[in-house]
């Protein structure tokens, strides 16, 4: 088995690290301290690509498989684990589209997002519906040529920011059939904001949208009416393991600077390194680090392939978030009552990283996708 990647992604990664540690890191505790995303973001990451990782390069993408979006995942949250939302949401919003947008919405909706010069959001998410998204009630009411949106939405990441929206609303009957899913343009006057106060990723934030009677065209809806719930989780089973790879290279970072503090820090006349009760701990974060990582690239590489990454991402997405925030949490307490202080950059590491134990799926709904697939549906919970 080939666990190693190509000459061109190898290439393609050592860039990309060069990139995120010039131009991202120096930002990272800064834009959290600002909470506010800074405007020329989304124009950096894009002039190397990687806003429009997935996008054909017939729209100015980069047409790039999951192996390489999963690998630009690890390198820019190694630098700057925020700046990668807008990475992920380009990336998923794009498949969306890809999966089942015409050539006409395609050249409309996925040019601006590669360059950069629209930030996108996920919808789905609402105050009574999380999880049981298959439940959930935003109405797409019909209107002439259309539909009227009305309805909230909220824990939207980057929310405050984005300039479309993947939108998805009830047109029909209860379940997931009765669910369809709309490009939106978010600067629509019957549309409402409000930012959430949150622990961690305050760079970016989250928002509840208000929709009252925000107008979409039939032009604006992709694939047929009652696909779009399908359509947002089938990106979801690929998307999980990319999530997965955001959360181990925060915790690279992380384990990287226990290990050199670990070398460099002396106490009893030693460096700290030599304690067996310390060196442990970081050997077995390395270990777990080493296997979730395997993985996740293995979930992409079905991708590629064809095949079905269900299991695998779905196990990545319970155990990479939560083993992120233990090897992160382990790294902070390497440092002992130096990483106490916020110059030290293993507080904020754990802050944001613990926020994707929940966002995008939790650990109990991952475990059910592969529950089902391992039992079977008649004897799965």
């Amino acid at each position: 088995m080939d666990f190693g990647l190509s000459a061109e992604q190898e290439a393609f990664r050592q860039e990309v690290r060069a990139f995120a540690t010039a131009e991202l890191a120096p930002h990272y505790r800064a834009d959290d301290l600002a909470a506010a995303l800074r405007p020329e973001l989304a124009g950096d990451l894009a002039s190397l690509g990687l806003t429009g990782l997935r996008a054909p390069e017939r729209f100015g993408g980069q047409d790039a498989d999951a192996v390489t979006t999963g690998m630009v995942a690890e390198e820019v949250s190694r630098a700057d684990f925020n700046a990668c939302y807008l990475v992920l949401n380009s990336a998923l919003v794009t498949d969306i589209l890809l999966a089942g947008a015409t050539e006409e919405q395609l050249a409309r909706w996925v040019p601006p997002l590669a360059s950069g010069e629209h930030i996108p959001a996920l919808c789905l998410t609402e105050p009574g519906q999380g999880s049981d998204a298959a439940h959930l009630q935003l109405r797409a009411e019909p209107d002439g040529d259309g539909w009227r949106l009305f309805g909230e939405k909220t824990s939207i990441s980057l929310g405050m920011y984005a300039h479309v929206g993947a939108v998805f609303a009830r047109t029909g009957g209860e379940g997931a059939r009765g669910v369809s899913a709309f490009m939106v343009d978010l600067s629509d006057p019957n549309l409402a904001r409000s930012p959430l106060d949150d622990h961690g990723s305050r760079a970016i934030g989250r928002a509840s949208l208000y929709f009252d009677g925000v107008h979409v065209g039939r032009d604006q809806l992709i694939a047929g009416e009652g696909e779009g719930f399908v359509s947002v989780m089938r990106g979801f089973d690929y998307s999980r393991a990319v999530i997965g790879l955001m959360c181990l290279g925060i915790a690279g970072a992380a384990l990287d600077d226990a290990f050199a503090y670990a070398r460099e820090r002396e106490a009893f006349g030693k460096p700290i390194g030599r304690f067996q009760g310390l060196a442990f701990p970081l050997v077995e974060a390395a270990t777990h680090l080493r296997a979730a990582r395997h993985l996740c690239y293995e979930a992409l590489a079905l991708k590629d392939s064809g095949q079905d990454p269900a299991v695998p991402a779905n196990m990545a997405k319970w155990w990479a978030p939560k083993l992120a925030a233990d090897i992160v949490h382990q790294s902070l307490l390497t440092f002992g009552h130096a990483a106490w202080s916020t110059d030290n950059p293993q507080g904020q590491r754990l802050r944001d990283v613990i926020g994707l134990e929940i966002g995008d799926g939790t650990a109990q709904i991952a475990k059910l996708v592969v529950a089902r697939h391992l039992l079977g549906r008649a004897y799965a919970p």
